[in-house]
């Protein structure tokens, strides 16, 4: 499993935008499948966003599609995840997770093996 170390959260104004990352201690994102999800309070976690291995394929959740960006600096073993046009809906924490095999549900959290701790995003005016 890897550790994960997620940054880049904080409170923003809606409209406005936060760049997340995500990056592991001591192994390579090389060959993981990487995936972002969120849980706000009360809430059950969701998936957000997906990349695989290459960062060929991508996928998002409805909810973010059009302001959020998955992508993926293999060079920089990091993983970044824009988001844009930020809602009061968004607010949440978010967690990056890595997954060796490819996910045939990529916004399943059961899909994935190794969890960061998470970062705290809050849109608020």
């Amino acid at each position: 499993q890897l550790q994960l170390v997620e940054s880049g959260g904080g409170l923003v104004q809606p409209g406005g935008s936060l760049r997340l990352s995500c990056a592991p201690s001591g192994f390579t994102l090389d060959y993981y499948h990487m995936g972002w999800f969120r849980q706000a309070p009360g809430k059950e976690r969701e998936g957000v966003s997906f990349i695989s291995s290459s960062g060929g394929s991508t996928n998002y959740a409805d909810s973010v599609k059009g302001r959020f960006t998955i992508s993926r600096d293999n060079a920089k073993n990091t993983v970044y995840l824009q988001m844009n046009s930020l809602k009061p809906e968004d607010t949440a924490v978010y967690y990056c997770a890595g997954a060796f095999f490819e996910p045939t549900h990529p916004m399943s959290q059961y899909e994935y093996d190794s969890w960061g701790q998470g970062t705290q995003v809050t849109v608020s005016s």
